[in-house]
C-alpha cells in the first residue's frame, strides 16, 4: 500500500515545512494525519519549479502528455479502494460516492489524454495573393489550481486533465479540509513518470494568505478556482493586476422543475441523485423545488416515502446513503437556513432542524417556500427539500430564473414541446432534462450569472489552458 503522504509536492519532491495543521475526520472531528502547512517560500518554489518545468513540458509531443494522463488515470482506477477510503475518512461521503468519485475524476485524465491529441490548429484565406495566414493553440504557461473539499478528486482532475494535456504545468492548491486525496494524487502521477515541477501540490491552513501568493506570481498565468461566489469575485479582482487568465466555477442554486405531465416516479427518482449526492454538498445539487401546483402533494409524497428510508451514518459503515456535513459551520448554516423558513412560514413535512450534536443531519422537507426566505436565495449545502409551487409553466420558468446564480437546471416532464421551452428559457450553463445527474466529462461544465466563467470538461474544457497564434507568412519565389 501507497504511504500517506502528508508533505508538500513540489518539483517532484515530499517537501517538509516549518508547521503542520491537522486534518480531521468530519465524522467526529478525530485527526487524521498532521499535513505542512506550506508557507510563502514553499509556495514560491513550487511557482519556480512549475515555471521551470514548463519549457519541456510543452515541448513534448501531445501524444506523450496524452500516454502519461492515461497512465494516470488507470493507476486512480486500480488504486479505487485505497483512494476511496481515504477520501471518505477526509471528506465523509459514503464509500460508495467515494469509489464513484474516484472514476469519474479519473474519467477527466482519460478523456484529455485523448483530446491532448486533437489541439488543432487552422488555416485562414487571406485577403493578399502569396500570403498564407496559420492559427496555433498555445499552452498559456503555468497554472495554479484551487480546489474544494467537497468532491477531493474530482474537481482537481478536472482542471489538471486539461492543462497537462495542453502543456501547461501547475500548482495546486487543495482545500484546507481535504489535501490528502490532492496528495496522494501527486503521489500517482510521480509513479507513472509526469516529469519534475510538472505537478505541485501546496497544501495550507491559510487559504486566503498562501491563494494570494499563487494568485500574486507573476510565474502563474492563469488560475482556475471552484467555490465560493465571494471568493472568486475577489480573485478575479486581484488577477486583474497582470491580467492573468481566470476560470471560475462558483455557486449555484439549481432549481429541479418538476410539471404537471412528469413522470413522477423518473422525477423522485432523479431528485435523491441530484439532491441527496454528498448529503446536499455539491454545487449542482437541486437547491430549490420547483412542482406545478396539480402534482405537488403527489410528488411531495413519494420525496418523503425515499427520503424517509436514507440512513445516515459514517460514511465507512455499510449501507450509508448521507455522511457527516464538513463541518461545524456547515451544520449551523443549514440550520439557520430551515430556522428562517419556518419562522417566515414555511410548513415542515419531514424531519427536523439539525439539535446541534454532531455533524450527521437528516434529511428535512419544507413545503410552502417563499421568495423571501433565505433558502430561496443561498445554496443549502445540505441534505434539505425546499418545495414551492407554480400555478403555471411560466410561472415555474420565472421562479426557476429568480436567482443571482446560473449553473444548473433540471426540469421533468414528457412534453418535448415543454421541456424544449424551458431549455431555452432557463438562464443557466446546464439543463437536465428527465435527468438528476448531469456532470460527465465529455460534457462542458459551467455556468452564467454570478454562477462563474469558463467550462470544465468536454473539448471546450482546453479553451482556457490554451491561447491562439496566428502567423501571416509571405510566399516569395
Amino acid at each position: 500500500m501507497t504511504e500517506l503522504q502528508r508533505d508538500a509536492f513540489i518539483d517532484g519532491a515530499w517537501v517538509a515545512g516549518p508547521r503542520t495543521f491537522a486534518v480531521c475526520d468530519p465524522f467526529d472531528g478525530a485527526p487524521i494525519a498532521e499535513v505542512v502547512a506550506a508557507d510563502e517560500a514553499m509556495v514560491d518554489a513550487a511557482v519556480a519549479a512549475a515555471a521551470r518545468a514548463f519549457p519541456a513540458w510543452r515541448a513534448q509531443p501531445a501524444p506523450t502528455r496524452g500516454r502519461l494522463l492515461g497512465q494516470l488515470a488507470a493507476r486512480m482506477l486500480a488504486d479505487e479502494q485505497r483512494l476511496a477510503a481515504l477520501c471518505v475518512r477526509e471528506n465523509g461521503k459514503p464509500t460508495r460516492e467515494a469509489a464513484a468519485e474516484v472514476r469519474y475524476a479519473a474519467s477527466f485524465l482519460s478523456w484529455f489524454a485523448g483530446e491532448a491529441e486533437r489541439i488543432y490548429g487552422e488555416t485562414v484565406p487571406s485577403s493578399h495573393p502569396g500570403q498564407r495566414i496559420m492559427v496555433a493553440r498555445e499552452p498559456v504557461g503555468p497554472c495554479a489550481l484551487v480546489t474544494p473539499w467537497n468532491f477531493p478528486y474530482a474537481m482537481l482532475t478536472r482542471k489538471l486533465g486539461p492543462a497537462l494535456a495542453a502543456g501547461c504545468t501547475v500548482v495546486a492548491k487543495p482545500a484546507e479540509q481535504t489535501p490528502l486525496c490532492a496528495l496522494a494524487l501527486a503521489e500517482l502521477a510521480r509513479e507513472v513518470g509526469v516529469p519534475a515541477g510538472v505537478f505541485n501540490v501546496v497544501p495550507t491552513d491559510e487559504p486566503a494568505r498562501i491563494g494570494g501568493r499563487l494568485l500574486g506570481a507573476p510565474a502563474i498565468k492563469k488560475i482556475s478556482f471552484t467555490g465560493s461566489t465571494a471568493v472568486g469575485k475577489r480573485i478575479l479582482r486581484d488577477a486583474a493586476g497582470d491580467l492573468k487568465r481566470v476560470s471560475l466555477e462558483l455557486g449555484g442554486n439549481a432549481p429541479f422543475v418538476v410539471l404537471a405531465d412528469a413522470d413522477l416516479a423518473a422525477a423522485v427518482d432523479g431528485a435523491m441523485v441530484a439532491k441527496f449526492r454528498n448529503t446536499g454538498q455539491s454545487c449542482v445539487a437541486a437547491n430549490r423545488f420547483i412542482v406545478e401546483a396539480p402534482v405537488e402533494q403527489e410528488l411531495t409524497a413519494r420525496l418523503v416515502e425515499r427520503i424517509a428510508a436514507l440512513k445516515v451514518g459514517r460514511g465507512s459503515e455499510p449501507g450509508i446513503d448521507l455522511g457527516p456535513l464538513i463541518n461545524d459551520a456547515a451544520v449551523a448554516k443549514v440550520r439557520r437556513l430551515i430556522d428562517d423558513a419556518l419562522r417566515r412560514g414555511a410548513r415542515l413535512v419531514h424531519g427536523a432542524p439539525p439539535s446541534g450534536e454532531g455533524r450527521l443531519v437528516a434529511p428535512v422537507v419544507l413545503a410552502d417556500i417563499t421568495p423571501e426566505m433565505e433558502i430561496w436565495r443561498e445554496e443549502i449545502f445540505g441534505p434539505v427539500v425546499a418545495i414551492r409551487a407554480a400555478a403555471t409553466e411560466a410561472e415555474a420558468l420565472a421562479q426557476a430564473n429568480d436567482t443571482e446564480y446560473g449553473l444548473v437546471a433540471y426540469v421533468y416532464t414528457r412534453s418535448e414541446a415543454r421541456w424544449t421551452r424551458f431549455a431555452e428559457g432557463l438562464e443557466v450553463g446546464m439543463v437536465g432534462v428527465n435527468e438528476g445527474l448531469v456532470s460527465t466529462a465529455q460534457a462542458p461544465f459551467g455556468g452564467v450569472k454570478q454562477s462563474g466563467i469558463g467550462r470544465e470538461g468536454s473539448r471546450h474544457g482546453l479553451d482556457d489552458y490554451t491561447s491562439l497564434k496566428y502567423v501571416a507568412a509571405r510566399i516569395s519565389g
